[in-house]
């Protein structure tokens, strides 16, 4: 890559904020400690190149092939190439390949890129005031697997309640193979566990409110707080604003987005075969086909959902979870 005259050395940053066609992009250092950051806008003839896994089933490949164009070029959590002039200014030459990529649909059904490269959805909930609801934990988590993103689970103020009243919700998302951290920012506990989770990464926290979310920021590190406002039941409507507004970068390392509310992750247009590989105990079971190619995994005889269910493979509540969310997003 040629650097023009006047212009400094190359580097590679994430992208903290985007604002009006400026963007803060902080220095990706492997050496550790605060990298500096600088004021950035785009190389004039950048063109983005976007990227998405390959490992999505070839149903989920096509319904986002189909998708509309993006009305943004950079995002929040992009990595990019930049070089810095003389006068401390930098200039963007070029986007690297994403990783994952959270949207929204706007005007004339194009997408607005909310954030990239996303590592984990840190998904709060209280094992007390308020009770825990395994219903909404799933729609979160199918969020986290629709957009190929680890969620990791948060089980806050266990302080309140025994082992066993922790375990009545919380096991089962276990014993399916997703990380659970119990924690306490009132007792201390599990923040160690908390900040080594958040090192090194890209991480949104979401969940309910009332569940202790900016006191468990605020124990990672003093002083911080982001709007992480309430996400609707069913429909994975905020209540608050929608874009992600920056990137929060950790001392420990690691970034913390700052979402006042991801509004609409897209879940209305996914279909069954799409949601369906969301529950990743399920999955196993789609191996082969059910005795009809179109089965809804209903009342179809010869499903191998339901055989699964009957056999005990797979939980009613999770079924009875596909299910519900199956006829809202149908």
């Amino acid at each position: 890559m040629n650097v023009p005259e006047g212009v400094g050395e190359e580097h590679v940053g994430i992208v903290l904020r985007a604002a009006s066609g400026q963007y803060t992009v902080q220095v990706i250092s492997e050496a550790g400690g605060a990298a500096p950051q600088y004021r950035c806008v785009l190389r004039g003839n950048l063109k983005k190149n976007f990227t998405y896994n390959t490992s999505l089933s070839v149903a989920r490949r096509v319904t986002r092939a189909k998708r509309p164009h993006t009305k943004d070029t950079v995002a929040i959590g992009d990595r990019v190439r930049f070089v810095v002039a003389d006068n401390g200014s930098g200039v963007i030459e070029e986007v690297l390949p994403r990783i994952t990529r959270f949207a929204r649909t706007v005007d004339r059904g194009m997408e607005q890129t909310l954030i990239t490269n996303l590592d984990q959805i840190v998904i709060v909930f209280a094992c007390a005031e308020p009770n825990p609801d395994p219903w909404r934990i799933d729609r979160w988590i199918v969020a986290a697997e629709y957009y190929e993103v680890e969620p990791l689970l948060i089980a806050n103020k266990c302080d309140l309640v025994d082992i066993a009243t922790f375990e009545r919700t919380f096991h089962a998302f276990e014993g399916l193979g997703y990380r659970v951290i119990r924690t306490s920012a009132q007792a201390n506990i599990g923040i160690d566990a908390l900040r080594e989770s958040l090192n090194g990464r890209i991480s949104a926290f979401s969940g309910p409110s009332g569940v202790g979310k900016s006191s468990l920021l605020n124990q990672v590190q003093p002083g911080l707080h982001l709007n992480t406002g309430e996400i609707g039941y069913t429909t994975f409507k905020g209540r608050h604003t929608t874009t992600v507004r920056e990137l929060i970068p950790l001392d420990l390392g690691g970034w913390v987005a700052d979402t006042p509310g991801l509004r609409q992750l897209e879940l209305m247009k996914m279909g069954r075969e799409e949601l369906i590989t969301c529950f990743i105990e399920f999955r196993p079971f789609l191996e082969e086909f059910c005795k009809f190619r179109d089965c809804k995994h209903e009342n179809e005889p010869g499903c191998n959902i339901k055989r699964a269910v009957e056999e005990g493979h797979i939980s009613t509540r999770r079924y009875q979870s596909f299910l519900q969310m199956a006829h809202e997003f149908g």
